[in-house]
C-alpha cells in the first residue's frame, strides 16, 4: 500500500512510496550483526511532511524486533536517535 513504510531486503533499504516518489533509508548489515543506517533521502516534493521521521522510526522498530543494534552513520538518523531517547538502547556500543 502506498504511504506505508516497507523494508526492501533485496535493495537493503527501507522505503516509502508517496505520490509516485520514493523516500529511502539505506542500511548495511555488518559482520557483527549490527545494522549501519548509511543514508536517508526524501525527494524535494515530499519534504516537510515528516517522511524521514516516519521512515526512521519504522527502521528502528524493525531493528528492535530483530534484536539488532544500529550504527547511525547517517546524520539524520544520528540526530533522530539523540532526540528520541526511546531508541538509545538500539545504538551500537550503547551503555544501556
Amino acid at each position: 500500500m502506498e504511504n506505508e513504510p516497507k523494508k526492501n531486503e533485496l535493495m537493503k533499504r527501507f522505503e516509502m512510496h508517496i505520490d509516485g516518489k520514493t523516500a529511502v533509508l539505506d542500511y548495511v548489515e555488518q559482520d557483527d550483526g549490527d545494522l549501519a543506517f548509511t543514508h536517508t533521502f526524501v525527494p524535494p516534493e515530499l519534504r516537510g511532511r515528516n517522511v524521514a521521521a516516519i521512515l526512521t522510526r519504522f527502521a528502528l522498530e524493525d531493528a528492535r524486533r530483530q534484536g539488532k543494534k544500529v550504527v547511525p552513520q547517517c546524520s539524520y538518523v544520528a540526530t533522530f536517535m539523540e532526540r528520541n531517547g526511546e531508541y538509545a538502547d538500539l545504538r551500537a556500543n550503547s551503555p544501556f
